[in-house]
């Protein structure tokens, strides 16, 4: 169910999976979809598949071909447990012929209580983003720590990750990101004013990547809203070979969720 193909169109495939879930045992399921390191990060983003999403300067936001993942029941009415296997069908990355059945290693321990959001996530031989590697993909190993409080009328969020090339493809892992984030929204009627800032800092080539974004959303009903934004991602080019960024994105929009 993950060979799926969108044959040269705009829209790639989405999450879909398969799998069993029980009130006490927990769920297991299996196909393509977004890592537990993915959803444990992405929680604090405000400005989601937008040009201001913490992705564009932080790895580690993949959707997966070919991922198993057990998840654990909510334990205490708080914590989630979720770890994910990625075998590696026989591919060979950097002469490594990946044919085990945990090639790749996706993991977080999430605690959610509604007002307060907290997570840990662990990557090993994820493929994924470097900037330290001219913003290329590699087998990544990466670790992440994120905040997040919910009150009536602010939300705060925090997230520092450092992800580096993995052992197998650059013996010794040689290139390394590390990346801070933080995030922030007021709510006043039926506004939500929001803003974002985080900064990557590559090793070899001892540059910065730089997001800023503000935005502000209006709601119009329960499940409509419009809204507009800033974003700004640049880099400041310091190092040899270093990325030369410089994007500044403008946008308004509508968003309706459908319900079934």
């Amino acid at each position: 169910m993950d060979d799926g193909d969108n044959k040269g169109q705009t829209f790639s495939q989405r999450n879909i999976f398969g799998g069993f879930e029980h009130a006490t045992l927990g769920r297991l399921i299996a196909g393509k979809f977004d890592s537990p390191f993915k959803k444990s990060q992405g929680e604090i983003d405000q400005f989601g598949d937008l040009r201001g999403d913490i992705n564009t300067i932080v790895g580690g936001s993949e959707r997966i071909s070919n991922i198993i993942q057990y998840s654990t029941p909510k334990l205490a009415n708080a914590v989630t447990v979720n770890v994910a296997m990625v075998p590696g069908e026989g591919n060979t990355d950097f002469a490594d012929r990946r044919d085990g059945p945990a090639d790749g290693f996706s993991s977080s321990v999430v605690f959610d209580n509604g007002m307060l959001y907290g997570s840990v996530g662990y990557d090993s031989e994820i493929k994924t983003n470097l900037f330290d590697l001219g913003n290329a993909d590699t087998l990544v190993d990466a670790m992440h720590v994120a905040a997040k409080v919910n009150m009536d009328q602010f939300e705060v969020g925090a997230l520092v990750q450092q992800s580096k090339s993995s052992d197998s493809a650059f013996d010794g892992g040689d290139f390394k990101d590390t990346t801070y984030i933080v995030s922030g929204a007021f709510k006043v009627d039926r506004w939500k004013l929001k803003a974002q800032y985080g900064v990557t800092d590559t090793d070899l080539t001892s540059d910065k990547v730089k997001l800023t974004a503000v935005g502000a959303d209006y709601k119009m009903a329960k499940a409509s809203k419009v809204f507009g934004y800033f974003a700004k991602v640049e880099s400041d080019n310091t190092g040899a070979g270093a990325l030369a960024i410089d994007d500044t994105t403008f946008g308004v929009g509508f968003e309706h969720k459908f319900s079934m």
